[in-house]
Parts: C-alpha cells; structure tokens; sequence
C-alpha cells in the first residue's frame, strides 16, 4: 500500500501538491467556519438523570440571564458610593430587556466592596441585553473603585476567547522552536522546512475535517487545542521520519525517486502502522456519550488519518520534486555510537535496569491514587479573566455567598402535595444540609438544597436513592458528577477493550510477534499512569505554584491516557521497525536490540522534543484543564521516548531474548498471509555488536 501511494506520488507528484492544496485551501478557507459552530458543554451525560432534569428544568421554567458586578476598592458606608451605584442601577433599569436590578450589597466582610446582580428578562436577545448592561456599568462612575462585570454568557465567551488565545499563543511559541530544532537535525532549511510544511496541511485539512463534522454532530470549542496540537506534532513526527530515512536512502543511491520507493517500504511502512495505532486509541473515545470526548475522538482520528495520508503522498511528492537539493546521509554503523553504548550498559544488568525503571515510573504515578474528579469552576481560568477575577473577589469580600451548586429535584407534583412534603422533610434531616427550599416550575416542583460542599455528592446520592411515588429527577452538579463517573465505569472497560484488542493486532501484524504487542501495551500503561501521576501532583495538589484545585478536571484523565496510549505505541513503532529489520538481517536478539536502539535513538528523540514543545505550547495557556491535558502528555512523551524506550524496552527485549519475536505456530501462518513485512532487508554487520555482560 505504502509503496503504490507513494509510486503515484513520485510519478504524478504535480497533480498530488494540487489536490493537497485544494484541501489545504479549503480547510482555511471554509473550514474557519467551524469556530461558529463550537460548543462549550463539557462533561455532560446525555440521556442521563442529571441532564434529563436540567432539561426539564429549563422547559418548564427557563432560567434568566444574569450577571453580577463588584465594586470593589471603595468604602462601602460611603453615600457618595451608594448614590454612585444607585445611579448606575437606575440607569440599567432603564434599558429595554432588563427585568431587575437588585440592591446594591455592602460587603460584610471587609465593607470594602458593592454587589448587585442583574436579571434580563427571557428573551431570545437576553444575552446582548446581558452585553450591553455590562458596557453601561463599566463605563460608569463608581466612587473610584475597580469594577468587574461577569457571568452567563459573558463567562461562557470568556473560555471560548480563553481556548482561542491560547492556541494561538502555543502557535506562537512552538513554531520558531520546532524550526530552530529541525535545523539543528537535518543542517539543512529545505529538509526542516517539509516537516513543517505537513504540519500546515494538518492543521489546516484539520479545520476542514471538524467543519464538516459540526455539520452533524456537537463539536467541543476545546477540541480545538487539542486536535491543532496533535495534527502539528503527528504531521511533524511522521514527516521527520520519512525526511530522515530518506536522506539515509540517498546515501546508499542519490537517485531521488528509488530514494523515495526505498523510504516507502521501510519508513513509509513504520508511518502507516504508527498512524493506525494512534487512530485506533482516538478512536476509543467514541464509546463514551459525552460530546467532548466523542467529537475529540471522531475528528483526532480523522485528523491522525489526514496528517498519515500527507506523509504517504505529499511527502513523497515534494521530495521527488525538491528531494535532489536535500543531501543524503549515511547513519553511523548499526553498533557504533551514544545509543548503542546505552544498550550495551542496560544489557549488562536488564532485569536491575527493569526493576529500577518501574519502581520509578510507580513512583511517580503514585498521587492517582488521590484523583479526584471534579467539574470546573473560575479558577480553572487564569487571574486576568473578569470571571476569575470576580471570583476571587467574592472570596476576600463575600466568603458566605461562595456556595457549591444546590442539589435540585424536579418533583411531577405541586409543591403542597403529601409527595414533596415527604421529600423536602427526608432531604432536611440529611447531614450537611444547611437549608431546602420549594417553589412550583410549571406543574412540578423544583426542590433545591443548600448543602455544604463536602456533602455535596453524599446528598446527591441520597436523594436519588429516596423512594418517592412519583417521577423524581435530581440535577446539580453533584448529580452530573455522579452521572458522568458512572458513564466512566460502565464505558471505559469497553473502550480499554477495543484500543487494547486493535492494537495488539496492529502490533502483531507489524511484528509477528505475540509477546512484543502485549509488552508494549504494558509498559504503555506505565507513562499513563506517570503522566497522570504528575497531573494531580501539580494541579490538585497545587505544587510547583499552582493554585490547590478541588480536583482534577473530568475530562482530563481519559483525554491523556488515550492520547499518550497512542503516542506511546507510535514510538514503539517507530523502535521496533529498526530492531526487526535489524533481526530479519541475521542478527543476534540482543545484537538487533542494541542496533535497532542506535538507528533509532536519534529519530525518536528528535520526534519526542519536537511534540514535547507542540505539548508545551498549551502548558503556558491560562485554561487549567488544557494545560492540564499539555503537561500531562508533555510528560508522557518525555518518559517514554527516554525513560521507557531507552532503558525499560531494551532491558524487557534482552531478558526476552529469541522470545522477542515468537509465535505460535498457527500464529506466524496468520502473520505470513496477512501482515505485512519489509523487503529485502540490508544485511547485518559483518561484525556484529558484542553483547557485554
């Protein structure tokens, strides 16, 4: 496959960059759209009891849009205060749309700080209503003090404008260090410029791929970072190779289309695998019903697929037109160099080096033990956002009105039926429960509890449990927390079996080995659990600066661990397809671990610091949950590509030995008929690499 994509390519490469330049033009062109059609629900259960009340809630009784100023700064007993803000209240009044402005509250705390809220009335136009009563109290004279004006919508657009800043930002950091890196790699702007030019095209067939899914389904505002990051660092990686192994290639004959046919078999091979195994762990995500997660599945494998079709034909293409100005490069002797060192010292002692490795990497998983997971909050947002900001006022200035969400239940009865009596009464008597209200919603009754935060879920849970004879449904975010964890339980043994299940199969036609696939898939586990180890060490734990959180954001583990799964069995293609060769060739399994390690060392290196920067972009955003996501994966790929490719993987290979490459025999006849190998592989080493013990 790889070699008749690429044959067409070199032979007709005019005609390939054309289609690839309409896609590319189209992608920026029409796919921008998609930032129009973004949606910001997160961790939302659909059909869930949580979601189903809020449903219900807001058809019945929708709620108002409100947003809430502090005047913070000021003298609170001031009459020139109060009569400031008693004119910008009258004023707000007055414009057509608002329903209420309440009065202005003295903070009791300090007396340094005014609250007031105002409440638009329901209408399809309540958020530039909302807007425009905003502008009208910034604008205003308030005593001298410092004004912030946030809440519903106005909150809402400020994460969005939050995700598109810190794309951008990351953008701006990650691309003239990944040009200064490929420089210092390849020697050469031509040779550095193609992986980048890839990552373009990912990018921008990636806006095209998530416009045409928002045609269809709800597609995240989030998954914008997070797929742009993963079409620029896959697109990069992918291109990395087959630009490397291509130079290799024109070493041994500068004649550039076998060159190119050559670097197909071989690299292009590694690309296709890699690029399968990593769409197959996106592709788990689509088992789980939250949006998030499912639209981030759906369109990171269409984008995995999208930058892995540009390396088989773009790549080519480009290189059979430009491949003459970019110099050939023979790599050092298979047993000569700092990698093959390395090997020799791992394989003196593997199963010490193993043993070492793993209660490390355990180590640091460690804090897992203690996620916890939680929905998100202002401090997700950095300190400069109006909605951060007004937060972290509310905490000097009105500590008793920062309160957890009620715990709610839509009850189809009045609210002076026997039914809601008994429910509000039993609800009462619940530990934690400061207050529980009832007031009618149409021709039910909404019944909320004002519990105490570290009750929240207990109660939530309670209620749900609380026989009632009729339809009751409880809503809150401790409900939704409660929904979107069983989600995670009934779903993710399911989405652990297909990635599991697919990529042992992948693996084991790569290799024809039994025990390599089963191996990878341990040792992957390993830079997950490591990576997310690190996650709630720095952001729950609020280390290394970071503000103490409640817990780790709900879509954050199974957004890493299935993004660094992928990523993991990338790199172990990547390693494997050279120790194979090298195995194929006649040499000895330790011999073709060492030799494989040294062809490779320098590849995966390179690939594992070019995507760590791409990760590390997001890591310097101001959203918590996406730089959560970028150190998580930042970590993951460092780890894996030193730590476990460099030591655990060669140590495991040796301790195999002929192992490495067994399977039954029924097995080897499967592979034989359905994988796929190389062809003609280079002889080995005339003296082959010592095995030092």
């Amino acid at each position: 496959m790889t070699t008749s994509l690429s044959r067409f390519s070199v032979r007709r490469p005019v005609i390939v960059v054309v289609i690839w330049l309409a896609v590319v033009g189209a992608g920026f062109t029409f796919g921008i759209g998609v930032f129009e059609r973004l949606v910001g629900d997160v961790g939302v259960v659909p059909g869930s009891e949580s979601t189903r009340a809020a449903d219900l809630r807001d058809s019945l009784a929708p709620a108002p849009e409100e947003i809430t100023a502090i005047v913070s700064g000021v003298d609170a007993s001031d009459p020139a205060v109060t009569a400031a803000v008693d004119r910008i209240s009258a004023d707000v009044r007055s414009i057509p749309g608002v329903a209420e402005v309440s009065p202005p509250l003295p903070s009791p705390a300090t007396g340094q700080a005014v609250l007031f809220t105002v409440t638009m009335a329901v209408a399809d136009d309540a958020d530039e209503v909302a807007a425009q009563a905003a502008e009208r109290i910034r604008a205003g004279d308030l005593g001298g003090g410092t004004v912030t004006v946030t809440g519903g919508t106005l909150s809402e657009d400020e994460f969005s404008e939050q995700a598109a800043s810190d794309v951008a930002r990351a953008e701006i950091f990650s691309t003239p260090v990944m040009l200064l890196l490929l420089l210092i790699v390849f020697g050469g702007l031509l040779a550095a410029g193609l992986p980048l030019l890839i990552a373009v095209v990912g990018v921008g067939g990636t806006f095209g791929v998530l416009f045409a899914f928002s045609q269809v389904t709800d597609v995240s505002v989030y998954s914008i970072q997070i797929v742009t990051m993963l079409a620029v660092g896959l697109a990069v990686d992918y291109a990395l190779l087959v630009v490397y192994r291509f130079r290799e290639e024109r070493a041994v004959d500068p004649e550039v289309g076998p060159a190119v046919l050559r670097t197909a078999r071989t690299a292009g091979r590694t690309v296709l695998f890699s690029g399968l195994t990593v769409a197959v762990a996106l592709a788990g995500l689509t088992v789980f019903p939250d949006p998030f997660l499912r639209s981030m599945g759906i369109a990171g494998t269409a984008v995995v697929v999208l930058d892995l079709l540009a390396a088989l034909t773009l790549l080519p293409a480009l290189l059979a037109l430009f491949g003459k100005r970019i110099k050939g490069k023979a790599p050092r002797p298979a047993g000569v160099g700092v990698f093959a060192r390395l090997a020799r010292i791992v394989q003196r002692r593997p199963a010490v080096t193993a043993l070492t490795v793993l209660a490390a990497m355990l180590f640091i998983a460690l804090p897992v033990l203690d996620m916890r997971l939680a929905t998100g909050d202002p401090r997700l947002l950095p300190a400069s956002t109006d909605t951060r900001t007004l937060y972290d006022e509310m905490v000097v200035h009105y500590p008793d009105e920062i309160r957890p969400d009620e715990v709610s239940a839509v009850v189809a009865a009045a609210p002076d039926s026997p039914a809601v009596t008994a429910l509000r009464d039993r609800i009462q008597t619940m530990p934690g429960v400061r207050e529980v209200a009832v007031r009618p919603i149409g021709d039910h009754s909404l019944v909320q509890a004002d519990v105490d935060e570290d009750y929240q879920n207990t109660v939530a849970a309670a209620v749900r449990d609380l026989p009632t004879p009729v339809e009751t449904l409880v809503g809150g975010d401790a409900a939704r927390l409660i929904d979107y964890r069983g989600m995670l339980a009934d779903r993710l043994p399911w989405a652990v079996a297909l990635v599991g299940l697919a990529t042992l199969i992948l693996l084991f036609l790569f290799t024809g080995s039994i025990l390599l696939p089963i191996k990878a898939v341990l040792t992957n586990l390993l830079s997950i659990g490591a990576a997310l180890g690190a996650v709630v060490w720095v952001f729950q734990w609020g280390n290394l600066g970071m503000g103490e959180l409640d817990g780790t954001n709900l879509t954050v583990p199974v957004l890493v661990a299935a993004i660094a799964f992928g990523l993991s069995v990338d790199y172990e293609v990547f390693l494997l397809s050279r120790m194979r060769e090298r195995w194929l060739a006649g040499a000895r399994p330790e011999v073709a671990v060492a030799e494989g390690l040294q062809l490779t060392g320098r590849i995966v290196t390179a690939a594992a610091l070019l995507l760590a920067i791409v990760f590390a972009g997001f890591v310097a955003g101001g959203f918590v949950p996406i730089r959560s996501i970028g150190l998580g994966l930042v970590l993951a790929v460092v780890l894996d590509a030193t730590i476990v490719r460099m030591l655990l993987v060669p140590a495991t290979m040796t301790l195999l030995g002929r192992y490495n490459w067994w399977a039954p025999a029924w097995l080897a006849r499967v592979h034989a008929r359905f994988g796929v190998t190389e062809t003609a592989p280079e002889p080995a080493a005339a003296q082959p690499l010592a095995l030092v013990r």
